[in-house]
């Protein structure tokens, strides 16, 4: 029964809706992210880092980035590698450069609504003037948001945790007590407690973790045009794979599922991060949205699965795939580093998206259960480091789908208004 309501809520159909969405979005725009390549990257490397307000641009970004850069980032590359070979990375690619306009549009129209009566926050403020329909879709989405912070957000999260807890030496236990008693401040803090988190974590686990992926590529360099060849011959091969399915089909199936699960592109999250930001235009904060996309799946991502096919491990799987080339080029310490890393990823993702799933619940509540929720937060946490990382997939995955359909639906119904609005803006 797990596994069919996993398949109907983020199966294909939905993953399709979600490429859909950005492909719209993309063809309607010319391709706005490519155009306005420039215009983004700037504004993401020269964020104001002084609030006017409640947050500041640079706390929401590196919200944002926390609540995407996950354990997806060194574990799902891997997984997605295994599945469909080297051109996985290939069609991660291709959905990540149309997720990157779906995340624009989600951030834009959210810095263009405002809640009604203050209720509506993030993803909500547009989802609920989706027509008629916009008062139901806010609901499934916030309940949704709420189940999917305690899932992917929470518990997937810190099963990662523990391991890589457990890899550096430190007790199961320990790691299970710890994460629970500090997502339980955070999620009696907010947004506001969280960001000060993550401005200071995000760069600081971005930087480890590039700089040890670099020196990696650095060693192996001779294996590099191999590995890029492979992605290339690989994306469009039609050679028999597992089943009898033709290459092409596994590397695009476990490239786009895997990217879309990255990067969040089509669940509305990042919007969460924004919505205390004041004195930016709509489009600014979909910048922010774009970067988002860029750095963690065409950045970090990239460089796994490169450090992952220049250094080949026969036999292994999964994390430990991911592993290997850093331990082959570093020895212990580069175990430790992806260790590491590992924790403090899980960590962030955790912190965002405490604050993601308790707009929902206050959106459903009317701004009751703080309390409440942050005992369930935290008593999913400490869930997460104990039960079975499939189950935990599994209802991960589900939530994700109740998020997903109704924000994609609302980005439909709204997008003629919007692209209007983006338009003005671009002639202005």
């Amino acid at each position: 029964m797990g596994e069919l309501i996993c398949g109907v809520l983020w199966g294909w159909p939905t993953l399709a809706l979600i490429l859909s969405a950005g492909a719209y979005f993309s063809y309607e725009t010319c391709f706005f992210q490519v155009r306005r390549a420039g215009r983004w990257l700037k504004a993401a490397l020269c964020c104001r880092k002084e609030a006017r307000g409640g947050v500041s641009q640079f706390q929401a970004l590196t919200a944002a980035l926390a609540g995407s850069i996950g354990t997806g980032n060194i574990v799902g590359v891997a997984a997605a590698i295994m599945a469909g070979g080297p051109g996985a990375l290939f069609w991660m690619w291709a959905s990540s450069l149309l997720g990157m306009m779906t995340v624009f549009m989600e951030n834009y129209l959210c810095a263009r609504f405002k809640p009604v009566r203050g209720r509506g926050t993030g993803a909500l403020r547009y989802i609920e003037k989706a027509g008629k329909y916009g008062g139901a879709l806010a609901l499934v989405y916030a309940a949704g948001c709420c189940l999917s912070s305690l899932g992917m957000g929470n518990m997937v999260q810190m099963h990662a945790f523990r391991a890589a807890w457990e890899d550096l030496g430190g007790p199961g236990w320990a790691a299970a007590l710890l994460e629970g008693a500090a997502l339980f401040f955070v999620a009696r803090g907010g947004l506001g407690f969280a960001v000060k988190i993550t401005e200071k974590l995000v760069p600081a686990m971005t930087i480890l973790f590039m700089g040890a992926s670099l020196f990696v590529l650095w060693v192996f360099r001779e294996n590099l045009p191999a590995a890029l060849s492979s992605i290339w011959e690989s994306a469009f091969s039609l050679r028999a794979g597992a089943g009898g399915t033709a290459g092409m089909v596994l590397a695009m199936q476990a490239g786009i599922s895997r990217g879309v699960f990255t990067n969040e592109a089509g669940l509305g999250s990042s919007a969460f991060a924004y919505e205390e930001v004041e004195g930016r235009a709509p489009a600014e904060l979909g910048y922010m949205g774009i970067f988002q996309v860029f750095l963690d799946t065409l950045v970090m991502c990239t460089v796994t699965g490169l450090c992952i096919l220049c250094c080949p491990a026969p036999g292994l799987s999964g994390a430990q795939l991911t592993f290997y080339p850093f331990e082959q080029a570093m020895g212990i310490w580069g175990r430790w580093a992806v260790s590491l890393c590992t924790v403090l990823f899980a960590f962030a993702t955790s912190v965002a998206w405490c604050c993601y799933g308790r707009s929902g619940l206050f959106y459903l509540t009317r701004g009751r259960g703080r309390t409440a929720f942050a005992l369930a937060f935290a008593g999913a946490a400490v869930a997460g480091c104990v039960l079975p990382l499939e189950t935990l997939f599994r209802f991960g995955d589900a939530c994700n789908g109740l998020m997903a359909l109704p924000n994609i639906c609302a980005l439909f119904l709204l997008s003629k208004k919007g692209l209007s609005w983006l338009g003005q803006e671009e002639k202005g």
